[in-house]
């Protein structure tokens, strides 16, 4: 049996990229005989983040970390995050000569510009040079897209492999019970963003366009209260929504918009498009790694023209998409990128 830690500074109950990119391989690693240990922020003091007080921030993990890893003896060690758990299992590996591996998730310094809320290029600079030798001490970094891929190169990364996500596509299949009725819960046509409400999602840009029927949101973050007060009447907020209930809800959605700028895949792409939900979107990495333009979504400066081309989209195609990407090979690709601690 082959043993793996993964350090992570976002885990469970967190709802976001990170956690559902560990939660998607975790099965396929155990039906291919690991023994999984997750060091996670439970195990630790935590404290708020600043400028993001859902995130948690464990403080002085590194003893803790240090006697995991002694105890468990691992035969892979993954670093999923450059936070404070992540840096302890960075500076044990590197101190006791065991090789890791780690990925690159969050476009945390273009995250940064919506926080500080101008765009100094020192900070952002000395952003990736953090990355950069987070990142550059590990036998691998894995990432999901293979326009991740080029930027992190052209920023000085190196030894970077792309392993694409998944979805569950058992899971996330439309309801065409539920398609049929929308007209009596909605007017249509109905448009949905779901995912985290953040200001780094640009969701705004989404609520700003001058679209027929009915504009629905899905989930819940730190910019839900104020868009929420800022948009009544204009569209309306539902929370978060998990497994049936959410996809029953996108089964009562016309077209899924996608108006981020600053994420790295998408989850949410390939699940609406599970769901036979055309895709509107930018022109930027992720929507343009999943996205084929004018046959399961469209790719536009324009957000409301790409949201209304989209409704002549095929939904089959849509799903033929999503199906594409699967937790299995993800997995299988996920593991042929790990790296032996000796």
């Amino acid at each position: 049996m082959n043993k793996i830690v993964i350090a992570t500074d976002m885990w469970r109950p967190e709802v976001n990229g990170v956690v559902r990119a560990i939660e998607g391989v975790l099965p396929f690693l155990e039906k291919n005989n690991f023994k999984i240990v997750i060091i996670h922020p439970e195990l630790f003091f935590t404290m708020p983040f600043f400028f993001y007080p859902d995130i948690r921030i464990p403080l002085f993990p590194k003893k803790i970390v240090r006697k995991i890893i002694e105890k468990e003896k691992p035969d892979y060690i993954h670093i999923v995050t450059e936070g404070m758990i992540g840096l302890a299992a960075r500076a044990i590996c590197l101190q006791k000569g065991i090789n890791f591996t780690t990925a690159y998730h969050g476009n945390i310094p273009d995250y940064m510009e919506h926080y500080i809320k101008i765009r100094v290029s020192f900070i952002v600079k000395l952003a990736y040079a953090y990355f950069r030798w987070f990142h550059n001490s590990a036998s691998k970094t894995i990432v999901s897209t293979k326009s991740l891929k080029q930027k992190l190169e052209g920023r000085g990364f190196t030894n970077v492999a792309v392993c694409p996500f998944g979805v569950d596509a058992g899971l996330f299949v439309r309801n065409l019970q539920l398609s049929i009725q929308k007209y009596k819960n909605f007017v249509p046509p109905v448009f949905v963003y779901f995912g985290r409400v953040a200001v780094e999602k640009n969701i705004e840009e989404f609520l700003e366009c001058n679209l027929p029927g009915t504009k629905l949101v899905i989930g819940d973050g730190p910019a839900r209260k104020k868009l929420e007060k800022k948009y009544k009447g204009k569209a309306i907020f539902i929370g978060w929504k998990t497994g049936k209930e959410l996809v029953d809800m996108l089964s009562l959605c016309d077209v899924f918009v996608f108006p981020s700028k600053t994420d790295t895949f998408g989850f949410v792409i390939i699940e609406a498009l599970a769901c036979e939900l055309p895709v509107a979107a930018h022109n930027v990495m992720g929507p343009k790694d999943i996205i084929t333009n004018g046959v399961d979504g469209y790719l536009d400066e324009d957000l409301k023209k790409a949201a209304l081309l989209c409704l002549n989209l095929s939904r089959e195609n849509c799903r033929k998409k999503a199906l594409e990407f699967s937790w299995k090979s993800s997995a299988e690709s996920f593991i042929n990128n790990l790296v032996k601690t000796e």
